[in-house]
């Protein structure tokens, strides 16, 4: 089981003035679950993956993971940031191998699982190459390939695909599915974009601006492979965006009144 129980989670930061970045998050992630994080700038979108990977602890409130509270990192939770962060003096190969090679697996271990990986995400033929011979889409792949390497239940990813061209995007979106139809991992996603949370997950939480909260959470129908031009999925990505507009008057009124 690789899910999540969210428990009245707030994140309050600073001292003498401080700032509520999430205000009593409830919420439940299914082992299994494809599921997308969406919001504006700000709105604590990644402070709740944060939460999720361990790498903060809230404020109140708990984060159980398989039932149990959630006290720091774990192996069994991979994080994927906007930015791949590979070395630059290791080649791609030995950049995706070395979460197994800080974990002591052996040799013959370390070459089956991240050749697996690079194969399943596209890089094969570009083991020995250095980061600075890659676009940024191949950065992100092998960013993603060294998560997956490690084996970890979860796959809980930042806005991963923010900094490449749109094309790219599309395509990493359609080779994302694909590996997720094929391991069936657990993925939370956080994104500011609208069409790719809804072709992406099962469910989309929508999160209101800072402080976050759940301002509403769409169900998207499971069939699959999609296709972007859906009338269904068209269909929820009008409701999200009516439910943003709502949101965005109801703080003008709040600032008129």
């Amino acid at each position: 089981m690789a899910g999540f129980t969210i428990n009245g989670v707030s994140k309050v930061y600073g001292g003498a003035n401080p700032t509520e970045t999430l205000s009593n998050i409830d919420l439940k992630i299914e082992d299994g679950e494809f599921l997308s994080i969406l919001g504006p700038s700000g709105c604590g979108k990644s402070t709740l993956l944060e939460l999720l990977a361990g790498l903060q602890l809230p404020s109140s409130g708990e984060v159980l993971f398989d039932g149990k509270p959630l006290r720091g990192p774990g192996i069994e939770r991979g994080v994927v940031f906007q930015d791949p962060s590979l070395y630059p003096w290791r080649t791609v190969f030995r950049n995706v191998e070395l979460g197994l090679e800080l974990r002591r697996a052996t040799k013959a271990e370390r070459q089956e699982r991240v050749q697996k990986y690079l194969d399943m995400v596209g890089l094969t033929g570009f083991e020995h190459k250095y980061p600075h011979h890659l676009s940024g889409g191949m950065k992100q792949r092998a960013g993603l390939a060294r998560a997956l390497a490690n084996g970890p239940e979860v796959l809980l990813m930042d806005e991963p695909f923010g900094a490449v061209d749109h094309l790219t995007r599309l395509q990493l979106q359609d080779d994302l599915l694909n590996i997720w139809e094929a391991e069936r991992k657990t993925v939370v996603f956080v994104t500011h974009d609208v069409s790719e949370a809804v072709f992406l997950g099962n469910r989309v939480v929508l999160l209101s601006p800072r402080p976050g909260r759940i301002k509403q959470i769409f169900h998207v129908p499971n069939k699959r492979p999609r296709k972007r031009d859906d009338i269904e999925l068209v269909s929820i990505q009008n409701d999200i965006y009516a439910a943003i507009h709502d949101v965005k008057t109801q703080e003008h009124l709040e600032y008129i009144i």
